[in-house]
Parts: structure tokens; C-alpha cells; sequence
């Protein structure tokens, strides 16, 4: 039996997706960045059923979604200022902090670490769910473990259709990629996944920042996002600096491709093509809805053009080196 879908305008919607989270049941939602998947935070045994439907390893950790900063500040045992000053700017919004966490927050939710990642989204949706609820609400994003992050109620439904309770429709999100995690715990923060929220404007409210690497699969991260391999479609995924030329090498050995670009080269016979927009914030809006669909015909390769090496294309970049074929 298919999961059940509402749209988020039914009068009743928010109200049954509340009630489902506090008994222990996992409901998808929007935010402004992609669908999560979510379960009451509080409740390890509700936690527990994310992990099993998206098989995710138990090293990754989840991000806990607040209404609030009230109730931010219950999950943590200590609020720096750094937090202050990055919540007043950016929440609620697209940016994940990582807090030393307090013991009401189970230890499944962080993958045993003594940090917790939390932020306040922007969603209509999420908000008002969050607040009907009344708990934080864990939620990672609604797929399968290391696919493609979905950005429709649909793409929920084909990844997590038999595995969780009730998905929310809200319609096709509108930033298109992940939060930005930045861990506040260190001296400088340190940034654990690009995302919306760029270095430039981080640093513009707490000065310079580090950078982390990705982690082994084995490894418990302090962060979701940092696994070498992440984000990734089932046709195997090529980034290529001259695509159009990569594209016809292989097509004229008769593969099925797809083709994903910013750059208006003209089509290729028989590519399937998507062309996205030549600035960094649109073309996150559209790339997993693109790659989504690319991914549903049935091709051999997805071949990428390369996005430009600076960083306001530092996440796009980011996602898709992770999703494509090591």
C-alpha cells in the first residue's frame, strides 16, 4: 500500500501530520530547501524508524528542526554568541547550527557525538507543523539513503512510498538544495556542507571560518552531508569541463545520454538535455528536479558541465561531486 499524501492546504492536514509525529510515526514535509523526513526528536524509537527507512547508517546524524529559538535553546547545553548573532541574521532560513547538545536529545538523533545540528526553517508548512506538534522534529531529507534529495511530494512517493506514514504536500520547494551546516562549537565556526546560505555571507556576520572535509562511511560525522558518496542518481553521473565534446565521443558509440548544462551550446541528436540557469541561486532551485528527471528515462550516463570554481557555486559543486561515479 502507497503512503498516504495530503495536500498541505487541506484544513486538516497539519492537525494529522502533528498527531502522527507525536505518536511516533514519520511524516514528510516541505521546508525551503528539500522534503524531510520527519519524527518526533525527542522520541529515539521514533528516530530510529528514519534510519530504517532510508537505510541510513547509523554514523549520520539527523538535523532537528525548531519552531523556535526557545526551543532551540532547550536541545543545547551551551548558546554562544556566534549562535546569537548567525540566528538574528539567518533563522528562520536555510542555515543548520551545530550545538553541543543537551541530554534530552537522544543519542541516535547525533550519532553518539556530543553535538547537535539544529535550525528554524522557513517553510510555511514546516513552521506550522512544528508548532501544532508542539516537538522539535527530526528530519533528514524524505529519500533513500545517499539518492537524490526530492523536492516534490512526488519524488517522496517514489523513493519512501511503502515506508512511512503520511507525506505533506506543499508543492516543489524553493531553494532546491540543502541547508548550510556550520558547526559554531569551534574557534573559528568551522563549515560542515555548503548550502544556501554562502561562506561570504557567514562571514560577514562572524568573520573568517574554516572549512571541513568529508568523512568515511564508518566514521561518525558531526554533521549529515559530509559521507564521500551522498546525493547521487541511479544512472551513473559524469562532471565533465567540456561536455558537449565528452557527449559526443560517447553518443557516437551509441550510449544513451543525458545531458545537464548551463552554458547554451545547442542540442546534440538524440541527448536528452536540460539546460539550467547560468547563476548559482536558480540553478540550485532546478538541479535535483532536473536530475530527478533525467534519472526517469532510462539513459546510461548523466554527463554535468562543470559549474564555475568560485563560492557561490562552492554547494552546487559540493553535491554533485558527491553524486557522481568515484
Amino acid at each position: 500500500m502507497q503512503t498516504d499524501t495530503l495536500p498541505a492546504t487541506d484544513p486538516h492536514a497539519i492537525g494529522r501530520a502533528a498527531t502522527l509525529l507525536r505518536a511516533g510515526c514519520l511524516v514528510a514535509f516541505p521546508t525551503e530547501t528539500v522534503y524531510g523526513l520527519g519524527a518526533n526528536a525527542l522520541d529515539a524509537d521514533a528516530v530510529a524508524r528514519i534510519f530504517a527507512a532510508k537505510g541510513r547508517p547509523a554514523t549520520n546524524p539527523v538535523i532537528v528542526h525548531v519552531a523556535d529559538r526557545i526551543h532551540a535553546k532547550k536541545l543545547v547545553a551551551d548558546w554562544p554568541d556566534s549562535a546569537t548573532h548567525l540566528a538574528d541574521r539567518f533563522w528562520p532560513g536555510p542555515l543548520t547550527l551545530v550545538l553541543p547538545k543537551a541530554p534530552c536529545v537522544p543519542d541516535i538523533v547525533t550519532a553518539g557525538g556530543p553535538t547537535v545540528a539544529l535550525r528554524i526553517p522557513a517553510h510555511p508548512v514546516a513552521l506550522a507543523l512544528l508548532r501544532s506538534c508542539g516537538v522539535p522534529i527530526a528530519a533528514p531529507s524524505a529519500n533513500r539513503s545517499t539518492e537524490l534529495s526530492p523536492t516534490t511530494a512526488e519524488h517522496v512517493q517514489r523513493s519512501l512510498s511503502d515506508r512511512i506514514d503520511l507525506i505533506l504536500d506543499g508543492g516543489p520547494t524553493s531553494g532546491g538544495l540543502e541547508s548550510t551546516v556550520l558547526d559554531v562549537t569551534t574557534n573559528p565556526p568551522t563549515l560542515l556542507r555548503p548550502g544556501l546560505v554562502t561562506i561570504a555571507e557567514i562571514e560577514a556576520i562572524v568573520g573568517s571560518i574554516q572549512r571541513a572535509g568529508s568523512v568515511g562511511d564508518d566514521a561518525p560525522a558531526r554533521s549529515p552531508g559530509q559521507m564521500a558518496r551522498h546525493y547521487s542518481p541511479r544512472t551513473p553521473l559524469t562532471i565533465a569541463t567540456t561536455s558537449r565534446r565528452h557527449i559526443e565521443t560517447l553518443t557516437a558509440d551509441g550510449a544513451r545520454i543525458g545531458w545537464l548544462t548551463h552554458r547554451d551550446e545547442g542540442e546534440v541528436p538524440g541527448v536528452s538535455r536540460v539546460l539550467l540557469p547560468a547563476d548559482p541561486v536558480s540553478y540550485s532551485a532546478r538541479l535535483y528536479a532536473a536530475l530527478h528527471h533525467i534519472d526517469s528515462l532510462g539513459l546510461e550516463r548523466i554527463i554535468v558541465e562543470a559549474p564555475p570554481d568560485d563560492d557561490a557555486w562552492l554547494a552546487v559543486r559540493d553535491r554533485l561531486h558527491r553524486a557522481a561515479e568515484a
